[in-house]
């Protein structure tokens, strides 16, 4: 069957690929999903459009993973915003394949092979059993980032004017998606194209570099209409500076020697299907656009390197640059001919396969028996617990955004839950700690090998124990 129609079986793979990912639409909120959840109910209960707001105060990120929420969550009801943050997460990780099969058939020009890549993308185990479906900013900011590396590689081969326009308001998107890290990946693109002479005389056109200044226009707007804008484009630039600070030599001797290996690991079986086939000596095929596959392979080394020399950050990082990976990976792939694909798709097929079980058993029962559908379970006492009285949160942990982002969905359009504010004198307030000066425990919760305190004021308290 393989050797029969592999393209077609390719395509089956993708689309299987692709269905594979509704199941975790509906998965309990697990890690820092809450985050999403919160304040995009907060913005659209405030109206604010602009802050990204979390217990009522400005988180200090950028809105517009939110913007993407917020409509959805509103068309399908807020009871379900867990679905519409994964929604989005889900869709703009299918939209990084689209982005990678688009790119391939224009460099290549091979149909079969852009499928393929596209498939290798959708198969690296860290994008197909995790980041791909969790509701963090990761994969937006990914499609965004992704989309304007590769429109700019485009616009530069094709000298097409209209794909630096589109590639400069991808980049744009994805910095009000995340960070500025966008234009670090973006910027790699950029040198190395500069290399290669027709890109260099495209880009340093002076039509381009009017295209490329336009860059900075949507970041300087969005800044400008902020209230506090020093605030958040400093606490942007700090958390890269925290990331590029040694804190232990020897972790990060030791970092520098294992983040290679673990990074091939999560990447695979793409990056290490093709470092076999590789190290084997088993690539037949000449590379028929050797110019092309130097490049990409610059772009994709050029764009971990810094990770890997940075003393911290997870893999987590790098998902902009993960499709470069899979293009790089299933060109030397390709190039072992028919044995070589055979094999990749056998390997695909099965983390798929894996995948199917890992959405529908594992990770369920994960979530029933251990953490996820207690933290449900959790807000709905608290929320009987409290009834008839002011109730605040005060816990930024996991724990802590999970139940909150059950309780405010079930109790919208009432206002979300907020800091409590100075001062008050009724009612409870959610804490990681039992401190007496805060309130007295009312309830303990002890949730998969974590604590939440329910503290009280005044008449909330009523005979409530010193724990429970």
């Amino acid at each position: 069957m393989l050797n029969r129609n592999p393209e077609k079986l390719t395509l089956w793979l993708v689309l299987l690929g692709a269905l594979s990912f509704a199941p975790t639409l509906f998965f309990y909120l697990t890690g820092e999903e809450g985050i999403y959840t919160i304040t995009s109910m907060e913005m659209w209960h405030s109206q604010n459009w602009l802050q990204q707001i979390m217990y009522g105060a400005d988180n200090g990120r950028p809105p517009l993973v939110n913007w993407l929420i917020m409509p959805l969550a509103n068309l399908i009801g807020w009871q379900h915003v867990a679905i519409a943050t994964r929604t989005v997460s889900v869709a703009a990780t299918l939209g990084m394949a689209g982005w990678l099969y688009w790119l391939g058939r224009r460099l290549f020009a091979d149909k079969s092979f852009a499928l393929f890549a596209a498939l290798a993308a959708l198969s690296l185990a860290d994008l197909l059993l995790y980041r791909g479906w969790l509701s963090y900013t990761d994969p937006v900011f990914a499609f965004f980032t992704f989309g304007a590396m590769a429109t700019l590689w485009i616009a530069a081969l094709e000298r097409h004017k209209g794909w630096l326009l589109v590639s400069v308001l991808l980049v744009s998107c994805a910095m009000l998606s995340k960070a500025f890290t966008a234009y670090i990946f973006y910027g790699t693109v950029g040198l190395v194209l500069l290399w290669q002479r027709p890109a260099r005389s495209f880009l340093l056109s002076p039509t381009a570099l009017f295209i490329l200044a336009l860059a900075l226009a949507v970041p300087f707007a969005w800044f400008t209409s902020l209230p506090h804008a020093g605030g958040h484009s400093a606490g942007m630039l700090s958390e890269i500076v925290q990331k590029i600070s040694i804190q232990d030599g020897a972790g990060y001797l030791a970092r520098l020697v294992t983040y290679p290996l673990e990074t091939a690991i999560w990447l695979s079986p793409t990056v290490l299907l093709a470092v076999y086939l590789w190290w084997r000596k088993r690539l037949m095929l000449p590379e028929t656009r050797p110019d092309v596959f130097r490049t990409g392979l610059f772009i994709a080394a050029l764009s971990v390197a810094p990770y890997w020399l940075s003393p911290q950050g997870g893999i987590r990082y790098l998902l902009p640059v993960y499709p470069l990976v899979a293009l790089v990976g299933a060109r030397i792939i390709w190039r072992a001919g028919e044995s070589g694909r055979t094999l990749a798709l056998r390997w695909f097929a099965s983390i798929i396969a894996f995948k199917f079980v890992f959405a529908l058993i594992l990770f369920p029962y994960y979530q029933s028996h251990y953490r996820g559908e207690n933290y449900a379970q959790a807000a709905q006492t608290i929320v009987e617990r409290t009834q008839g009285f002011p109730l605040y949160i005060n816990d930024s942990r996991s724990i802590g955004l999970s139940i909150t982002g059950y309780i405010d969905a079930g109790r919208l359009p009432q206002a979300p839950l907020v800091h409590p504010p100075a001062g008050w004198d009724d009612g409870f307030v959610l804490s990681p700690v039992p401190d007496e000066r805060a309130g007295r425990v009312a309830e303990t919760y002890k949730l998969a090998g974590d604590e939440i305190y329910l503290l009280c004021r005044g008449s909330a308290c009523g005979d409530a124990p010193v724990d429970k």
